[in-house]
Order: structure tokens, then C-alpha cells, then sequence
């Protein structure tokens, strides 16, 4: 066997690897739980006297903003195009 036969027997061996290490890490995560998890674990109990400060986890997020349409929009600017010699003729300066 050569080395090259050898080192792509090796990747595809360390592909599977990686795969299966995906699908576990997957599986892992997506397993039912039950759903108060977060405050299942001792969390929310304050000073050790029992008191529970019930605080669920908060998102923030900025609310959508819908720009204004703008006031002024200016017009193209034309193109200015310097005097020239054009066909033997001479044509001043101009804008297009």
C-alpha cells in the first residue's frame, strides 16, 4: 500500500469520526427534557434562607425599525464633457 492510499484511508476513517462525533453531538442536544429545566436546579433560591426570586430568562432584542422614505431625492447630475475635436469638426463644451 502507498502512502497516499494509506493517508486517504486515514481521512475518510477521521471523516467518519467527525460524522459520528456530529450526529452524537446532535442527538445529544435535540433528547426531550422536561421543560422547567431552568429553574429545576436550585436556581432562583436566594441566600440559602428559601426565599425564591422567580426570574425566567429574558431575551432582548431591538424592536424593527421602518425607515422613513427620504425627504429629497436629487436629480442625476449630468455628465459635462469638455470641448473636443470630433470628425474633423470642432464641438464646444457641453453636458450630455
Amino acid at each position: 500500500m502507498t502512502r497516499s492510499a494509506s493517508l486517504a484511508t486515514a481521512l475518510k476513517r477521521l471523516a467518519a469520526a467527525g460524522g459520528l462525533l456530529g450526529l452524537v453531538a446532535i442527538g445529544a442536544t435535540a433528547a426531550p427534557r422536561p421543560a422547567n429545566a431552568w429553574w429545576g436546579h436550585g436556581y432562583g433560591w436566594c441566600c440559602g434562607v428559601g426565599v425564591g426570586i422567580y426570574l425566567p430568562p429574558i431575551v432582548v432584542v431591538p424592536p424593527p425599525v421602518r425607515a422613513p422614505a427620504p425627504v429629497y431625492a436629487a436629480p442625476a447630475q449630468r455628465v459635462w464633457i469638455p470641448a473636443h475635436w470630433q470628425n474633423g469638426h470642432w464641438v464646444p463644451a457641453h453636458s450630455a
